[in-house]
């Protein structure tokens, strides 16, 4: 023998929540309204069915709103894990017994210890200082144009390269200065 299934209207009586008096009119109130929709074919609002639809908009508009953030959060995450894997593959080798290079940080006095040579290619924009975690490192121009691109704050110190003539040491006219006003 299977058990019958009873309505939700059998249980809610047969659990004592709802009287037989109120089932009887809520029975009542539904068969007249849906016999009022049939006579005037009017569409009546479902106010349960509008709640429901207005939450479920909403609700997507919220997971959207979240899943775009957590879109940018992870963009983000990409973009520093890209920088750092650009300054450890090609930071410059320094020397802690060499000369200090004094450069500001968030207007703060900073010292690095390098080789003159560095220090030089630093000056004429060939070699940057570049925010490593909570240190710095000498880093190539190219490499920090790349760190630039996705992090400027990480960049500290890029000179542009100077456009200096190269003298040679055997040109026979170094000595002798060009004048300014000279027409060809």
């Amino acid at each position: 023998m299977s058990k019958q299934k009873l309505s939700l209207q059998e249980q809610l009586l047969k659990s004592g929540l709802v009287s037989n008096a109120k089932a009887k009119s809520i029975k009542s109130d539904k068969r007249k309204q849906e016999q009022q929709q049939r006579n005037n074919k009017l569409v009546v609002v479902d106010e349960a069915k509008e709640l429901a639809k207005q939450a479920y908009l909403e609700q997507v508009e919220r997971d959207r709103e979240l899943n775009l953030a957590k879109k940018q959060i992870e963009e983000q995450k990409q973009l520093v894990a890209q920088v750092k894997q650009l300054i450890e593959l090609n930071k410059q080798a320094r020397d802690p017994n060499g000369i200090a290079y004094n450069f500001t940080d968030d207007n703060k006095v900073k010292t690095l210890y390098m080789t003159e040579a560095m220090r030089d290619f630093i000056i004429k924009g060939r070699l940057a200082v570049v925010k490593f975690g909570e240190g710095y490192e000498v880093v190539a121009t190219e490499v920090a144009k790349k760190i630039a691109d996705r992090d400027p704050a990480s960049v500290i110190v890029n000179y542009e390269q100077s456009t200096e003539t190269v003298v040679a040491e055997d040109d026979p006219y170094a000595n002798y200065q060009i004048p300014d006003d000279l027409i060809w």
